[in-house]
């Protein structure tokens, strides 16, 4: 594809017909970008309708949810040398059909890995499909690609579906049945497909590279390894951790899966993870924030909908009512990084400590103010903080991915490394631990007041009344999430010092090089792999 950016005339995009108006263009690819980034597989929000009409439990589709993600993380690797091979007509064909087949799948299957393997494969082509239609745009969107303006774009896009795939999953589930959700997208693939046969050209690359040199072997291995990660997160409650043959299994596969890996990067020229990407400062500091930063988040998954659900008795409708709160503080959070961080080029620490400060803001709120006769509405301010939050680190570190110093050929690598830790372990072993955290300091508060009553009562001790257990068990639930919410506001404090107290003087200068570079480095690299070969 060539450089779309012409300094003698309007951005325009040559694949699609001049009968469209130029200034329409990028709105098509937008439009395309919107259906495939509703078309992931599984529905989280559907989950407990997905548990009531098939034999899946909460796990299962968690996982399943999960390995689209991780799908998604393992194609930033080689999403370059795919666009530089086929052309956008045919990227969009392949994945929409594929996409297509994939919401049939999910739809009509209860098998617990015909569904991860779906998902991990509609997360990959997902992934292909919306950098075909976003690397379009980008010089649309910042002729003088500049990344931090670009990430901004991305985030309001993919977060904000995330918001509204689970609102549109729950209305569709509740007036029809979660089936319909995964039907109505299949409609509107077709409708996608046909769109991209009528409007997008087959204009083939000016650069054709073969796919030589792409390490398939260790993507799977990679692949492995993520997968066995998150297997263990998502199910070691369910299997009590290490005391289960599955746990010790999965452990011992995803450690041999990156020993192996590491290994052969020593010797491979071309790996599918460099050894460059560990060592390198940025992705190592990514990585510990998003460690520490979505942890104290992962009270997300945990406590959020119990809290709602089970102590303020909200219908599905009502909890996923709250998702908007999030969609505003998304979209709040975007224009802030967009106006600060991408235009004006605060530093990287000073937009680190907002979205820490703003974390912190969240666990303070519910940690004082979590009650048994709260309003609905008095929950927006935590979660609108919640989401401006999450969004404001995302792009904060994934442009500076791009801005940490890496070759080209090695920096989408550390792409996979980034939505590896952001997105899946972010997800996953915060809410193991926190959960892991509930699960006993409940237990703990739950046998305090029953010595309580036990002082108090005659007999109690003997035979509880199940009004009182309930009672008890749902004092002892709020009393063990404030605890919960305590604790890690207590590292947030902390964290916030440090940040504070660090120096860093970095500002965002993460310009993308010109399409014409990428391709003449990519091209350089395939001819070497043909020679070796």
């Amino acid at each position: 594809m060539g450089d779309h950016h012409l300094p003698q005339g309007p951005f325009d995009i040559p694949e699609v017909p001049d009968f469209i108006p130029r200034r329409l263009k990028p709105w098509l690819f937008i439009f395309f970008v919107l259906i495939v980034q509703f078309s992931g597989g599984v529905y989280l929000a559907a989950a407990s309708d997905m548990i009531g009409t098939t034999a899946l439990m909460q796990e299962d589709i968690l996982m399943a949810g999960y390995a689209s993600i991780i799908g998604l993380a393992i194609n930033f690797a080689v999403m370059f040398r795919i666009k530089f091979r086929f052309s956008t007509r045919i990227q969009l064909l392949v994945c929409c059909i594929v996409l297509l087949a994939a919401n049939i799948i999910c739809a009509t299957t209860d098998s617990v890995p015909i569904l991860v393997v779906t998902c991990f494969i509609a997360g990959w082509f997902r992934m292909q499909a919306t950098f075909a239609c976003n690397s379009t745009i980008q010089l649309w969107l910042t002729p003088v690609r500049d990344m931090a303006i670009f990430f901004c774009y991305v985030y309001i896009i993919v977060d904000s579906v995330i918001q509204l795939s689970g609102i549109a999953t729950i209305y569709t589930a509740f007036h029809l049945q979660w089936e319909y959700m995964h039907w109505i997208m299949a409609g509107l693939l077709i409708l996608e497909i046909v769109m991209v046969l009528w409007l997008v050209r087959p204009m083939r690359s000016p650069m054709y590279i073969p796919l030589l040199g792409i390490d398939w072997i260790g993507s799977i291995l990679w692949a492995g390894f993520m997968m066995c990660f998150t297997f263990v997160c998502v199910y070691g409650s369910y299997f009590d951790w290490w005391e289960a043959n599955e746990i010790r299994c999965a452990t011992l596969l995803g450690l041999a899966c990156a020993a192996v890996n590491l290994w052969r990067a020593r010797f491979l020229h071309h790996p599918y993870i460099s050894l460059q990407v560990f060592k390198n400062r940025n992705v190592i500091r990514a990585t510990l924030i998003y460690l520490v930063f979505f942890t104290l988040m992962a009270t997300e998954h945990v406590f959020e909908h119990t809290y709602a659900a089970t102590i303020l008795g909200f219908d599905e409708t009502n909890l996923i009512d709250l998702n908007w709160y999030v969609f505003a503080g998304i979209i709040a959070g975007c224009a802030f990084t967009y106006f600060t961080f991408a235009l004006r080029k605060w530093r990287y620490k000073t937009m680190t400590l907002i979205a820490f400060t703003l974390a912190g803001l969240y666990l303070s709120y519910f940690y004082f103010f979590i009650d048994y006769g709260v309003e609905k509405e008095a929950l927006f301010i935590p979660l609108f903080i919640r989401g401006a939050a999450s969004v404001i680190i995302s792009i904060v570190f994934l442009t500076s991915i791009v801005q940490s110093g890496l070759s080209f050929m090695v920096f989408p690598q550390a792409l996979t490394v980034n939505g590896f830790t952001g997105a899946v372990m972010g997800a996953t072993l915060g809410p193991a631990i926190v959960g892991e955290m509930l699960h006993h300091i409940t237990s703990r508060n739950f046998s305090q007041i029953i010595s309580e009553f036990t002082d108090t009562a005659t007999g109690i001790s003997a035979m509880f009344p199940g009004e009182l257990a309930g009672i008890a068990g749902t004092h002892a639930l709020v009393v063990s999430m404030k605890e919960i919410y305590g604790i890690l506001l207590i590292i947030c404090i902390i964290s916030v010092t440090l940040i504070a107290v660090s120096y860093g003087g970095v500002r965002p200068w993460a310009i993308f090089p010109k399409w014409r570079t990428i391709r003449r480095i990519i091209r350089r690299e395939a001819a070497a792999d043909t020679v070796r070969a």
